[in-house]
């Protein structure tokens, strides 16, 4: 198998996709019945899987790996005389299954990786990464898409970016991800922020700690924080309670001043900076070459659960300390 796909075999082999492909299976009618049949859903998962585990850039180069490859096609299930999947065949599969059974399945990951001990639970990192849409802005309306009517801008740097905002919840022991939403590029975190708190507080019931930059920052948030038990971890902008002393401050140059004790929690969140990392460099999530929200939703989905399906494998194939090393864990089993 070329194109570093020899590793896929050792990976999806190793996997229990049973529960994956139950849920799947949901969104289509069982065999048997009138009408003609679906290809096959756990292929096209596969497909989707492979498609970001092996860096395979756009969706055409996708079809043409599954059409030369034989390895390749019979390891996401195609059949001798079946064309191999299209841009289009994938895309009304991604639309059917939808984003609440892809959210299903990594939490079926999650479970996995708690039940092994990766997980602690008790440091939760929130941040967002914004992603460029697949699209230009509208002469009519500069302020959203032309083609992609959901997508807004905001300001980066120096930049205005048209796209969305990926909001994540990070494990920081583990720097797994607890959890996920999008939103539009021009939708504050604040606004996102609670919901994202009670959808990681659902994740691990043991969460000590929310450690998150100043744009979080609001007495709302910290209030509904203590609330569930836990500890902000959030630094005050220079608006917000000036000249008290002993309140935790990230100046221009993101040193930290405050009490020592508040300094060293609030390095928990450089793990959710590597997430994202690696999350654009090993796992497409920059990629992005679909439009509207609910779309955007599900590709960073199959990202998050590509990056789940490493960390996994890597602890069923004896090589924990390579869960966060998604290169070097594909040229080892590749080598198997």
């Amino acid at each position: 198998m070329s194109n570093g796909f020899e590793a896929l075999a050792s990976i999806f082999a190793c996997l229990d996709l049973g529960f994956a492909e139950q849920v799947l299976s949901e969104a289509y009618r069982p065999e048997g019945s009138v009408g003609r049949p679906h290809r096959s859903l756990l292929g096209m998962f596969k497909a989707e899987l492979a498609k970001r585990l092996g860096g395979v850039r756009s969706y055409r180069r996708l079809h043409s790996l599954l059409e030369a490859d034989e390895a390749l096609r019979s390891l996401c299930e195609i059949k001798a005389d079946e064309r191999a999947y299209d841009r289009a065949t994938l895309m009304r599969f991604r639309r059917r299954v939808g984003p609440e059974r892809l959210e299903r399945i990594m939490s079926s990951f999650l479970r996995q990786l708690d039940e092994m001990g990766v997980l602690t639970g008790e440091a939760v990192a929130l941040d967002a990464v914004f992603i460029k849409a697949y699209s230009r802005r509208d002469p009519e309306d500069n302020r959203r898409g032309l083609f992609d009517s959901e997508a807004r801008l905001r300001k980066q740097g120096r930049n205005v970016v048209l796209g969305y905002g990926v909001h994540l919840a990070v494990d920081a022991g583990s720097e797994m991800p607890f959890t996920v939403m999008v939103g539009s590029a021009n939708v504050n975190e604040k606004r996102i922020s609670t919901p994202l708190l009670h959808k990681a507080r659902k994740r691990s019931r043991k969460v000590k700690r929310i450690v998150a930059d100043s744009q979080y920052s609001s007495e709302a948030f910290r209030s509904e924080i203590k609330r569930l038990g836990a500890e902000p971890v959030i630094p005050y902008p220079r608006n917000q309670r000036k000249g008290e002393k002993g309140v935790l401050r990230v100046d221009k140059r993101f040193r930290s001043h405050g009490p020592w004790r508040l300094k060293r929690l609030y390095r928990c969140r450089s793990a959710i900076e590597r997430v994202a990392a690696r999350l654009v460099d090993h796992f497409g999530l920059e990629q992005v070459r679909t439009r509207g929200l609910r779309n955007v939703f599900i590709h960073t989905l199959l990202c998050l659960i590509a990056m789940l399906t490493i960390a996994v494998s890597a602890c069923l194939l004896g090589h924990r300390d390579l869960m966060r090393s998604p290169v070097t864990l594909m040229k080892l089993t590749g080598r198997i």
